[in-house]
């Protein structure tokens, strides 16, 4: 890192009007990473040249992008384990400045309250039951069936605050807190409507003798049935498919809201953000 006076003398020339100039700065800075944008803020809160600022600003934003994607290359390359901080990573795109542990302690209140409740003699129907009740009663969650097309609807850190999100982010929340009470419920990538499955045990199964039930989380954590998941393929004609009726990976599931992303800033004719979210999709494909 260099020190302060260099790179003080980096950002000033940020507004030379010859072009080359700039790129070069611009580069440099954003090959600095993360660490220089404290001091480009203040350069920024400094100025009173419109141009400047808009250039630190896209700057800013062109220095957090580079750190999401190295992000989510990061978190592929080491397993992909963790679904949360898949999400929190796609939740940084768009809000880098929200606190990770504000997003991690809101999971793990609405996992204390379950856990509070939960008697692990339980049927799994009941726990499902305990699961609803809070999840959609106690904390108020619902699907945002008003703004399907809402890309607000994709960011865990909304839909924690909003209590309103897409089929896929309340299936991975509910699956979160799940998975943390010990429950095995696992994300199943049905096309057109994200489901969950209630698995015997905490390996994702390869049978589908292994799975007790299936869960709507988008229609407050509604149980259905093996005949329900064939029908419903069978209406959207498409064949029977592992892949539609078996738990999917979390690579899978990360994959798919950026790819709800893609569809929800195309809808909204947003060209920019669709190219971006493009990019953070072909890290992970």
């Amino acid at each position: 890192m260099m020190d302060e006076k260099e790179l003080d003398s980096l950002i000033k020339l940020l507004d030379d009007p010859d072009t080359e100039v700039f790129q070069h700065v611009e580069q440099k800075l954003i090959t600095l990473g993360p660490e220089v944008i404290t001091r480009l803020e203040s350069a920024w809160e400094q100025s009173f040249d419109m141009v400047l600022q808009t250039r630190i600003e896209n700057l800013i934003h062109k220095i957090q992008f580079e750190d999401v994607l190295q992000e989510l290359e990061l978190w592929k390359i080491s397993g992909s384990f963790d679904l949360l901080q898949g999400l929190i990573i796609v939740n940084k795109y768009q809000y880098p400045d929200m606190s990770e542990q504000k997003i991690i302690n809101q999971i793990e209140a609405i996992k204390r309250d379950a856990w509070l409740e939960m008697i692990y003699s339980m049927s799994a129907v009941e726990k499902v039951r305990l699961l609803n009740n809070i999840i959609y009663n106690t904390h108020g969650f619902s699907g945002n069936t008003g703004n399907y097309h809402d890309p607000q609807n994709s960011y865990i850190g909304q839909v924690l605050e909003t209590r309103k999100g897409s089929p896929i982010l309340l299936a991975c929340l509910y699956s979160i807190v799940a998975q943390k009470l010990d429950i095995p419920i696992y994300g199943v990538n049905l096309p057109k409507h994200f489901i969950l499955a209630y698995t015997e045990d905490h390996t994702p199964v390869e049978d589908k003798n292994g799975i007790l039930f299936y869960i709507n989380a988008f229609n407050r954590g509604q149980i259905f049935g093996r005949h329900d998941v064939i029908a419903f393929l069978k209406q959207i004609n498409l064949a029977l498919s592992d892949d539609f009726m078996l738990p999917c990976t979390n690579l899978d599931i990360v994959t798919r809201v950026l790819r709800n992303l893609v569809s929800s800033y195309s809808h909204a004719g947003n060209r920019t953000k669709e190219a971006e979210i493009t990019r953070m999709l072909n890290v992970l494909i």
